[in-house]
């Protein structure tokens, strides 16, 4: 029987230290999966570029977009305490720039990010039509920005991020390629825009943008068009001078309700193009395809 006791506790001595180093084990591995983890903290003033900055890092970065709502005018936005904390606290900060969101660069200037300014990477500057996102130029150019900042922050996954953003390319290209399949369908089709959000995609497509010039420098100046400007604007559409009208929903008044109203009496579809991203897309470039395709539709009504 002592025998027996023996040879028992020597197994359970045997087995206590197997669940030991198993343990040990379990844990060291669990300490591996948590340094595969790290990621790189991202912020972003729009979901516009925080879309594009989750598909060039994927598992690697971790991306808050302040802006997620096409019912938020960035123009005027007030950030919040907590807004400016995620500023301080994130490691790379992707701003639009060119005056849109003044209330990002100021919290990101006052950070210890790596600051990616997307009107800058293009070229673009503050008094320049600041919806740059629908650029392709400053789409390509921000891109690698964004990449060659992650790179720094973790070059040990350099040939990850260098995938990744060729993937981004590939997925680009395809996009301006359908781009340049409505140019060539009809490249000069006159327009008119309610207010310049739309106007970097329309010149990448070749249209031709009619609407009346006095509008145009007043809008574009942040200062109410005249009477007679909105007069000139009104009967061009009812006249059908223009194909199609670009509209705001985010900057709706009652002047973009008599601009529509106007398109409607002359038969004139109307392109609907918010700024920030809507949620039922999860990329910039599959939200530009689909107001592409929306386009070219309204040109095999014409």
């Amino acid at each position: 029987m002592k025998r027996l006791l023996r040879t028992l506790t020597i197994l359970l001595a045997a087995l206590a230290t197997i669940f030991a180093v198993a343990g040990c084990s379990n844990s060291k591995a669990g300490d591996t999966q948590i340094d595969k983890e790290k990621v790189i903290t991202v912020i972003a003033s729009t979901n516009v570029w925080g879309s594009v900055a989750k598909q060039l890092g994927g598992q690697y970065v971790d991306v808050t977009s302040i802006l997620n709502n096409t019912g938020t005018d960035a123009h005027d936005y007030e950030p919040s305490t907590n807004d400016i904390s995620k500023f301080q606290h994130a490691q790379v900060a992707i701003l639009n720039g060119a005056g849109y969101d003044e209330w990002a660069a100021k919290a990101a200037g006052q950070s210890k990010a790596i600051v990616i300014d997307a009107a800058a990477a293009g070229g673009k500057k503050t008094g320049d039509n600041p919806h740059v996102w629908f650029s392709a130029a400053v789409r390509n150019k921000t891109a690698d920005e964004i990449t060659a900042a992650y790179i720094k922050l973790m070059p040990s996954e350099k040939a990850e991020f260098e995938k990744l953003n060729k993937d981004w390319h590939t997925e680009e290209d395809d996009l301006e390629a359908q781009l340049q399949t409505v140019a060539q369908a009809d490249g000069k089709m006159p327009y008119g825009a309610i207010e310049s959000v739309g106007d970097y995609l329309a010149q990448d497509m070749g249209m031709t943008d009619v609407t009346p010039k006095g509008y145009k420098n007043a809008t574009s100046n942040e200062s109410e068009p005249t009477a007679s400007d909105i007069k000139s604007f009104t009967e061009a559409l009812k006249k059908g001078d223009m194909k199609m009208l670009i509209a705001n929903s985010q900057e709706k008044s009652q002047l973009s309700d008599q601009l529509t109203d106007a398109a409607d009496s002359g038969n004139i579809p109307v392109v609907d193009i918010t700024e920030q991203m809507p949620s039922q897309y999860k990329t910039l470039n599959e939200w530009l395809k689909a107001i592409a395709e929306q386009i070219q539709a309204t040109q095999k009504k014409k």
